[in-house]
Order: C-alpha cells, then structure tokens, then sequence
C-alpha cells in the first residue's frame, strides 16, 4: 500500500525551461510526463499547480507601468499556457487528465470546481489547477496549499532543482547541510523560506505535510510517493 493515496504536485514554471532562458523545453515537459505517469500506474491521485514563472514573472511596477494586480492576472494566465502543454505531454504519455481554471476560460479549460476535481482524482485522472487561486496578490504556492486543503490531500509535494531543505542556500554556501524532516514552527524561526508564509501558514494551520525533494533527479518522484526518504519533510 501506498503511505500517500492522494498528493499535489507543485512545480515551478522555471522548472519547464530546461536549459533554456526562458518558455517551454519539450523535453522537460515530456520528462514530468513520464514522472507523473510512474505514480498513476502505482494508482496514485495526483494534482497539480505549476507557476507561471518561466514566461511571466512579476515584474517592478515603478519600472513596467503595469500595476500589480493587473500584472498578477497576466501570470495567472501564464500558469493556464503551462498547464496545457503539461496535460499535452501527459496525454501523449496516455495519461487521463483535466485541466481546471480558477479564471472561466471554458474553451481551454473547466472551471474549478472542488467537487468535480475530487470526482476526477477518485477516477485517477491528474487534475492540472491553472490560474492560481483567481486572485491577485497571492502567489502560485499559496494556490497550491489551498488546493491541496481543499481536496484532502495526504501531501504536498515540492518538486525543486535541490534534495531538501538546507540550514543555507547550498548553492552558494558549500558547508550547508540538509534537514531530513523539520517543523514549520522551526522553518519559521530559522527563517527558511520553504514557500511565502501565507502558503506556509495554510500548511501548518491545517497540518498538512510538504516534501521538497530534487523533481529533476529521475526516480525520485516515484521514490517520494512510496515512502522512501527523500528531501526534507516538513511536519506539524
């Protein structure tokens, strides 16, 4: 038996660059694919927010013109393109997906709604959220908790280009080591910034664990679903 039924899957729109500097890399969607497909077949329930980062990231008001608000609802809107060509690639993998908006978009898309999302994970469809929470002014990892609350999942899974969580950034300090599991009231005193607080207070106050671990490294997907100890757990 699986220790995790249900998971979200949060990945940042960066992750969909490769190397590249920005946009999609074909070969990284069809890498997640094939991670994700790994899990299904082990009947794992999987959804999944993805950031929009990789082609819009909010940029200095004082600079663009453009207000924040205004430029949040542009990256809502980058999250949708992203989750498309991730339900592309999974559906070329042959796995079942459905793509919800939190912004109505129903030639592209369904609407969020909680119910139907619940109905299509218990069918072991990968259900994609897109548009953020529909709000500006809260992050993609907060759209990520919140849907995770909302669906019950048993975890959120953090999928970074790092194994874990470090007393320091370990790629510009060499003599950083890893936490295997930590508290959220330590990551708060330590000041380790696993996700923006208002995410990570949603985590906490509803005492529903997240995983970082390395997405990039191949397996370890599938590692992390089936208990295995695999970058850093965060727990009430």
């Amino acid at each position: 038996m699986q220790p995790f039924k249900r998971i979200l899957l949060k990945l940042s729109g960066e992750s969909l660059m490769g190397d590249k500097s920005f946009g999609l890399d074909p070969s990284m969607i069809s890498y997640y694919a094939n991670e994700i497909k790994t899990i299904t077949e082990k009947k794992v329930e999987v959804a999944i927010v993805i950031g929009g980062g990789n082609i819009y990231r909010g940029m200095n008001e004082a600079e663009t013109g453009i207000e924040r608000a205004h430029g949040d609802y542009m990256g809502m809107l980058a999250t949708v393109i992203n989750g498309m060509a991730l339900q592309a690639g999974l559906e070329k993998a042959g796995v079942y997906t459905r793509l919800q908006s939190a912004i109505k978009m129903e030639q592209i898309a369904e609407p969020y709604i909680r119910r139907r999302a619940i109905r299509h994970l218990e069918k072991y469809r990968v259900v994609i959220f897109g548009a953020g929470t529909g709000n500006p002014y809260f992050t993609t990892d907060t759209a990520g908790s919140l849907r995770a609350i909302e669906i019950k999942a048993d975890v959120i899974l953090k999928g970074t280009r790092v194994d874990g969580i470090y007393t320091a950034d370990p790629e510009k300090d060499p003599t950083a080591t890893r936490y295997s599991t930590i508290t959220f009231a330590e990551c708060i005193s330590k000041n380790l910034k696993v996700m923006d607080m208002t995410a990570f207070t949603l985590c906490m106050e509803n005492q529903l664990p997240i995983i970082v671990f390395d997405m990039n490294k191949p397996g370890n997907l599938l590692k992390v679903v089936s208990g295995e100890p695999v970058g850093t757990l965060v727990k009430g």
